[in-house]
């Protein structure tokens, strides 16, 4: 995190684990068949397996290992209750290193990869390319100062379906910050959508655990708003709302399919991504085992 260039701190996290990973936890359509998913609206007919379908009169979409035609998109939350760090690293600055990473290591596949930034609104879109030079373009976004006033979570994730029309890989990093209903409302018109979701919840230590030793006044940096707090007498009610809210998020998620992961800033981010990629990948080849035992 002390590499000054997004691209190089990027590089760095992915050639950290890049030789520990031999095949791609992603699935798109290419050269090497890995198995068989129900036909849904809006695929290609092209992968359609018209065999199966004589036989069973059911449609079937063969999936390939991924090389070249995954659609990644990522949604980048720039709002200013971003910028708080308690320590050397900004939560602004490890989510935008977070989604470089991912997206180096998916443009480095030769996979499409897309950005669009939020707060109260959408700041900056850029749409998934896997031409020359994209990657540059994808970094330079991140690189922006957050600057939104309030963070627009909620519709981001409804209007997330619109901007993404053909399925494929959606990223979210996000401190998640605001009231947990909100969330709960987005997610459930992102799985209708069909696209495979992950959702990265990036905090500060200090907002978990809510170790301060002295009251003060707190600040918003959104509203704001200035409260002073007497943490010995609020820290036991904040973490257990914490704890409601996060709970109440991460089942939401697990209901609609969706990946949860939630991380904090004082946790090295290359040991963060190889767990999440590793982990994608058993699951994987989990399923692909349990669809070629299966009885017919």
């Amino acid at each position: 995190m002390r590499i000054r260039s997004l691209e190089l701190r990027a590089r760095a996290v992915v050639e950290g684990f890049w030789r520990g990973l031999h095949r791609s936890p992603f699935h798109g359509f290419s050269v090497e068949f890995s198995e068989y998913r129900q036909y849904a609206q809006g695929d290609d007919p092209r992968y359609l397996d018209w065999k199966v379908l004589a036989r069973s009169d059911r449609h079937f979409i063969k999936k390939y290992e991924d090389e070249t035609s995954l659609r990644a998109h990522f949604f980048v939350d720039q709002s200013r209750s971003m910028t708080f760090g308690s320590g050397a690293v900004r939560k602004v600055d490890y989510a935008n290193t977070l989604a470089a990473s991912l997206g180096y290591f998916l443009s480095r596949q030769g996979d499409a990869i897309g950005l669009t930034t939020f707060h109260e609104r959408i700041a900056e879109q850029l749409p998934p390319r896997s031409r020359p030079g994209h990657l540059r373009r994808f970094l330079a976004m991140l690189q922006r100062e957050a600057c939104g006033t309030g963070t627009g979570l909620e519709r981001m994730l409804r209007q997330i379906p619109v901007l993404c029309r053909k399925r494929g890989l959606v990223v979210v990093v996000s401190d998640f910050l605001v009231p947990a209903g909100e969330i709960v409302s987005g997610l459930k018109s992102l799985r209708a959508a069909g696209h495979d979701v992950v959702l990265f919840r990036v905090l500060d230590p200090v907002e978990v655990t809510f170790a301060f030793d002295r009251a003060g006044h707190f600040l918003d940096v959104e509203s704001g708003r200035e409260l002073f707090v007497n943490p010995i007498a609020a820290g036991e009610r904040y973490r257990q709302r914490f704890a409601e809210h996060e709970q109440a998020v991460r089942q939401a998620a697990q209901e609609n399919r969706i990946e949860w992961v939630s991380l904090t800033t004082d946790r090295p981010l290359e040991e963060a991504l190889w767990e999440f990629l590793t982990r994608r990948r058993r699951q994987r080849n989990a399923k692909t085992a349990s669809r070629r035992t299966r009885k017919p």
